[in-house]
């Protein structure tokens, strides 16, 4: 298969913006079905890159043997932390895409699908606007996320090549990466350095970062979307804040407990309701709004994902906190004492 062009997009019809390209690594995923010979293969996309499922599966379909089924997973998967568990039972070879993993197996394939956008005019800019110099203070350190984890070296040589002494450490067992953060784990930036440079798209893990190290300054080089800018979560803690407050006079608390495999944080949420006569535990993967509704309970405590929370909280009908914020509403700790919810286990 060497200069194959499957699993390109660019060769597809279906490339992304910023002319991005994402390699599938389909010789990988032949050689597994080869070496088990596989007759039922499990395919898995994060929500933003579904619609590549049926591409995907077509340019497998020409490569591998006659007698292989592809299946695709129509979960909802929102990290490595979200593996389709009753798929991945039901065949021979699980192929997990865009994530890194979360925990070594045998049984999944994972296929990080690195972006292919070049982050160094948009570090050229973070470094012309926000961050300092590094003749006033030469110590920054560096994160982002696993879809630019395969310029992570070139990134950290470019900041040292300007005068910086560049800090980095792998956080935990749940982070694969040297610089890795997670939109649930930022050990990776609990390093000697009092200004973060985040490269990657979007806020929220950012924003999450200058929540978890209060004492850092984080600057956003974003190359999906060209924006340098300074972590900023006032805003966001106002928002948390006033969700504490409407849950402070809460009689019936639900305790949610996520049943992704990656998401379940059992004895957090068995020991709220041990310590509750109030409140009662709802199991459940996908924690939506509709599916909380028809419970008569005056708030919830989530103890799944963070971002159910913090992404979706203000579309539940009813507070919906963090195990943390849940002991500030009941008066077990003091307000002030609210931080970014984490997740520091796998499973």
């Amino acid at each position: 298969m060497s200069g194959s062009t499957e699993g390109d997009l660019t060769k597809t019809g279906m490339a992304l913006k910023h002319d991005r390209e994402w390699d599938y690594e389909l010789d990988r995923i032949l050689e597994a079905i080869e070496e088990r010979n596989a007759s039922k293969v499990g395919l898995q996309f994060p929500e933003g890159l579904k619609r590549r499922g049926p591409k995907v599966a077509d340019d497998l379909r020409e490569v591998a043997p006659d007698d292989v089924t592809f299946m695709l997973s129509g979960q909802p998967c929102y990290g490595a932390c979200d593996l389709d568990t009753y798929l991945m039972r039901r065949t021979d070879v699980f192929v997990h895409f865009g994530h890194t993993p979360m925990k070594e197996s045998d049984s999944i394939v994972y296929v990080p699908l690195f972006s292919n956008v070049d982050p160094f005019p948009i570090m050229e800019d973070a470094l012309a606007e926000e961050l300092t110099p590094p003749e006033e203070d030469a110590d920054v350190g560096l994160v982002t996320t696993a879809q630019h984890m395969n310029r992570f070296e070139e990134m950290t040589d470019w900041l040292e090549e300007r005068g910086y002494e560049v800090h980095t450490r792998r956080g935990d067992d749940r982070l694969t990466k040297e610089g890795q953060v997670l939109g649930c784990n930022y050990a990776s930036a609990d390093i000697d350095a009092e200004q973060v440079l985040y490269v990657g798209g979007g806020k929220f893990h950012p924003v999450g970062l200058a929540m978890e190290h209060p004492d850092k300054r984080v600057i956003i080089a974003d190359p999906v979307n060209n924006v340098v800018k300074v972590a900023e979560h006032d805003q966001f803690l106002k928002q948390r804040y006033a969700s504490v407050h409407k849950a402070m006079d809460a009689e019936k608390w639900g305790v949610i407990f996520c049943t992704k495999i990656g998401q379940g944080r059992w004895e957090t949420a068995q020991e709220i309701v041990e310590n509750n006569d109030n409140a009662y535990l709802i199991t459940m993967d996908e924690v939506t709004p509709d599916r909380l509704r028809n419970f008569d309970m005056d708030a919830f405590v989530n103890t799944g994902c963070p971002r159910i929370t913090t992404d979706d909280g203000p579309r539940f009908h009813k507070p919906m906190l963090t195990p943390g914020e849940y002991e500030a509403a009941i008066g077990e700790k003091p307000l002030d004492s609210i931080e970014f919810d984490t997740f520091h286990d796998t499973w």
